[in-house]
């Protein structure tokens, strides 16, 4: 029986190997960061289990909602959570919404809030998306501190 990880991870690795046929090498690069994003801040939000992380959700609710505005318009993808040295969380990392390549951006937390979406939750930011589009990019290389 193979581990539910050691599983993922292979998937993760062959389905990309099958997408990046006839990707340039911009956005050949831009799918192996998403998907090393992806891993880790699911790796991270299984370390956190249920606790809550911010704003009333776990860090796995967090990694399924999206950042939106106050009418609900969709920004983005919440694709990591950003903790300092204690624990805290201290921003997301947003993939802003068609960007091509991939673009992902770090939100502070102040000014979010939760907002409810059917049986989920989003979170809410004032920022429009131009306000997001002029933040500089988010530093991938240090992904989540300790949980």
């Amino acid at each position: 029986m193979h581990h539910p990880k050691t599983t993922f991870t292979s998937l993760a690795a062959a389905c990309t190997l099958i997408a990046a046929c006839g990707e340039t090498p911009a956005e050949q690069e831009a799918d192996r960061m998403e998907d090393q994003v992806e891993m880790e801040a699911d790796q991270n939000a299984y370390a956190a289990s249920n606790e809550e992380a911010a704003l009333g959700m776990t860090e796995e609710e967090l990694l399924n909602a999206d950042l939106v505005t106050a009418d609900g318009t969709d920004l983005g993808d919440i694709e990591a959570v950003r903790r300092d040295a204690a624990g805290a969380v201290t921003g997301l990392v947003i993939e802003l919404e068609d960007t091509d390549p991939d673009r992902w951006v770090e939100v502070p937390m102040d000014g979010l809030t939760a907002r409810p979406d059917g049986d989920d939750m989003d979170v809410q930011t004032g920022m429009s998306a131009e306000d997001l589009s002029a933040l500089p990019d988010a530093e991938m290389g240090a992904m989540n501190s300790p949980v």
